[in-house]
């Protein structure tokens, strides 16, 4: 048997809907608040990438970098210097507008992997000692906005994966960690 619910008519009078222009969100504190953090971490991962590739905010420059990466037993060195670079430079540039984020997000946080397996990992957790603090503090922020999604405030808003949500978590985390692992494993 199926029941169904009629409104009876001792409810009153229903609601008048709400006006199109009122019902469209405008921006909240949290989408401001990953803004903020957005920018703050994507343009200091973008910088850094600038450093590597262009030699510029006080960084050695591809040639340079490149040599420090082959110190570091990457080979040859200005190819994985450039794929350092771009990574930290599209992908900082990426999570600080919030297009393609979880993309943007994998590249960083595959960078930050390698970087916390080959540099700063045998130097324990605090950053004043050269340690890990940094690049996982910037790793979980990645993580946390491709599950928390980009906000109202980023290009990605149009996009399916501009909300966030498990799946994108998951790719972010997943490629990040596929493409540190053939990275280290090269």
């Amino acid at each position: 048997m199926v029941f169904e619910h009629t409104p009876s008519s001792s409810a009153g009078p229903a609601e008048p809907a709400p006006h199109p222009t009122t019902t469209r969100p405008t921006a909240t504190a949290a989408d401001c608040g990953l803004l903020l953090i957005r920018l703050t971490f994507g343009l200091f991962m973008a910088g850094h990438g600038a450093q590597k590739l262009f030699g510029i905010f006080g960084g050695d420059g591809l040639a340079a970098t490149g040599k420090g990466f082959e110190a570091l037993g990457y080979s040859p060195g200005k190819l994985f210097a450039t794929i350092c670079g771009l990574s930290e430079l599209l992908g900082g540039l990426g999570l600080a507008v919030g297009l393609l984020t979880p993309l943007a997000a994998a590249a960083l946080i595959g960078v930050l992997i390698n970087a916390m397996a080959t540099v700063t990992g045998a130097h324990g957790l605090w950053d004043t000692d050269g340690g890990v603090e940094y690049s996982v503090a910037i790793t979980v922020v990645a993580l946390a906005v491709a599950a928390i999604g980009p906000g109202r405030l980023a290009l990605d808003r149009f996009f399916p994966w501009g909300k966030g949500g498990w799946r994108e978590a998951a790719f972010a985390l997943g490629l990040g960690g596929i493409a540190a692992a053939i990275t280290l494993s090269i």
